[in-house]
């Protein structure tokens, strides 16, 4: 074969290559930095948006587990108190008049409502009056918790036990009895049945368990269950589950773990000081990856269809468009790297080009507007359309942070259980709106007022002293009290008030003290506001 020949051979299979056109190459290359780019934006909003929600969840979390802790010391010490009084009241007592012991056994128990039963026992160990009357009556102590609480002299907090007699898993909380000569007479005792409605189910049952899965529980000292949503766990030691071992290593904090059944969880933990139990709040991760793959589809509902069309422009205009695109293809990666506000784009020479600069922004602004979305949900209750929790906590830290003056009004609905099991939650959840809309009419564009959770809610009162706070709650609990509601009975609130910095400079402290107050008025009545007393620091 000639040279000659050999070259038109070449050239013949050079031509029978395909060939693919210019406006196929960059429309294809148009489509993937398109695909690519979104990639990267879903990729990065969902592992910032995953650790985002999972660090929320632990800190909302830790948050309630210290909340519950401070309650529930404060009512250990209020228990403490009461036993006090009791063993104060048996103190040189005819121990043989059981009428007259019985009958003050119940007026104790009956006045604070702090424990199931009462019972008296004498220097011997002999049952010399129960509150309610029961077979103990005069039998001689026969658990270990009960001997070492006579044996101890000394306040007593028993582990949870099974009781010889009833057959009942308690605990209870002893107080000895001395004489007017400093004599060991005996001991009162307190004890709460925790498989049967308590103090603890009364203060929290609310609480117990929402409806996402989140619920907590409480442990003793040892690691055995006093307090869970499955009542039938109650007494099983759980010191092998990973968080209860860190409680029994004095340690508290959050974390994320795997159960004893193995399911992947988010905790807050942390101990109780009068009793050394532990309080622990769980939410399952899988709440976190339901929220986050509920948003993800719905950011991509709201992007598909825009990107679509830019998509089907782009392969029509392509060789037109290349250098507009690489443009916005810029601009959506800055606004994946950071918040970027949207400029406004001039109107290009080519019409082409300047559809797909709107519909690119276009679809960035739902894009925004879906993230705007998911902020203002994390932020806001749903139900009443008030701040949440989370947003009342970052509010009062920053105005204290600021040292700017405020006072802290805490609110709770009376009875409200009552109007539930009564009307049903529906007609509870229009109640619930229909206060949170007199709290809001109530006060001022700066103050901040909040659902802090159930039927719990928390107003902030910005530069404004506990005089005038009590003013304000003052015309919330009438306004509510004379407000026409949708069931057949007035709906009345009680109310606590506290004033930073007069009572506390410390945000937890201070709602705590806020708190008690609103536990005062709730003791001396319901339908009241109390300002808490200043108190030596």
């Amino acid at each position: 074969m000639t040279a000659q020949n050999k070259a038109a051979t070449l050239k013949s299979k050079i031509r029978n290559v395909k060939k693919i056109s210019l406006t196929v190459l960059l429309s294809g290359l148009v489509t993937i930095a398109v695909l690519m780019t979104l990639t990267i934006i879903f990729i990065s909003f969902y592992t910032s948006q995953k650790q985002s929600l999972i660090d929320n969840t632990l800190a909302s979390n830790y948050s309630s587990a210290t909340q519950m802790s401070q309650t529930l010391d404060s009512l250990f010490q209020s228990m403490q108190s009461s036993l006090e009084y009791a063993a104060h009241s048996f103190s040189d007592a005819d121990y043989t008049d059981t009428a007259r012991i019985g009958g003050t056994l119940d007026l104790i128990r009956g006045s604070s409502n702090y424990f199931n039963s009462l019972t008296l026992v004498d220097k011997t160990g002999l049952v010399r009056g129960v509150s309610p009357m029961g077979g103990r009556l005069g039998l001689h102590i026969s658990s270990t918790a009960a001997k070492n609480a006579l044996h101890s002299r000394t306040p007593y907090i028993s582990e949870s036990y099974v009781t010889p007699i009833s057959q009942r898993r308690i605990v209870f909380l002893s107080q000895p009895i001395f004489g007017s000569n400093q004599t060991f007479e005996g001991y009162v005792s307190g004890s709460i049945y925790l498989q049967e409605g308590n103090i603890l189910s009364h203060s929290f049952g609310s609480q117990l368990k929402s409806s996402t899965g989140s619920y907590f529980f409480i442990v003793d000292a040892k690691g055995t269950l006093l307090f869970h949503p499955d009542t039938e766990r109650i007494g099983e030691n759980v010191s092998d589950n990973t968080v209860v071992h860190k409680l029994l290593d004095d340690q508290q904090g959050k974390v994320r773990y795997k159960n004893l059944s193995g399911l992947d969880s988010l905790a807050g933990y942390t101990k109780v000081p009068t009793t050394g139990w532990g309080v622990v709040v769980v939410s399952p991760t899988k709440i976190v990856f339901d929220q986050l793959s509920h948003h993800i589809r719905m950011l991509l509902i709201y992007t598909s269809v825009p990107f679509v069309v830019l998509t089907l422009i782009v392969i029509r205009v392509a060789r037109k468009l290349a250098s507009p695109f690489v443009i916005l293809a810029d601009l959506v990666n800055r606004v994946d790297q950071g918040k970027v506000d949207l400029p406004v784009m001039k109107p290009h020479w080519n019409r082409e080009a300047d559809l797909l600069t709107q519909a690119v922004l276009g679809a960035l602004a739902s894009f925004r507007k879906q993230t705007d979305q998911l902020t203002y949900d994390a932020r806001t209750d749903v139900l009443t359309g008030m701040t949440n929790r989370r947003t009342f906590e970052e509010v009062i830290q920053h105005w204290i942070d600021e040292e700017i003056p405020f006072s802290l009004i805490v609110i709770d609905i009376d009875r409200f259980k009552s109007i539930n099991d009564t009307y049903g939650h529906h007609t509870g959840d229009i109640v619930l709106k229909h206060i949170a809309e007199l709290i809001r009419q109530a006060v001022r564009s700066q103050d901040v007022c909040s659902r802090f959770g159930g039927e719990e809610f928390v107003v902030l009162l910005r530069q404004t002293k506990s005089s005038t706070a009590y003013q304000v709650a003052e015309y919330i609990r009438s306004s509510v009290e004379n407000s026409a509601m949708p069931i057949d009975r007035a709906v009345t609130i009680s109310a606590g008030i506290a004033e930073y910095p007069i009572h506390s400079a410390a945000a937890m402290e201070l709602f705590h003290l806020a708190d008690t107050a609103l536990y005062q008025a709730k003791e001396e009545g319901r339908n009241r506001t109390i300002t808490i007393q200043s108190v030596e620091k």
